[in-house]
């Protein structure tokens, strides 16, 4: 049996909200992506940071695309183990 693919313009994928799968926690959405122009691919989803440092500058969490599990109508499901800031 075909598995079905689904395509999706930028604009909806920037429109979903992003949810760690271990955690429940939402992270917010997309700010930006890498995308591989000569395989037509992304590469990675950029994600703003949690948390503020002293100068106002964040850091940006780059999610590689393997770790998207599932995309759905309006929310973006990832296995964000290893990039989530510890407390």
């Amino acid at each position: 049996m075909d598995e079905e693919k689904s395509l999706y313009s930028l604009g909806n994928l920037r429109a979903m909200e992003i949810i760690d799968i271990n955690t429940g926690t939402k992270l917010g959405f997309i700010k930006d992506l890498k995308i591989d122009c000569d395989e037509y691919k992304i590469i990675s989803i950029i994600l703003p940071s949690q948390k503020m440092s002293w100068f106002g500058k964040s850091e940006d969490i780059e999610v590689p695309w393997e770790n998207v599990k599932k995309i759905g109508v309006d929310v973006l499901l990832i296995d964000g183990g290893e990039f989530m800031l510890k407390e």
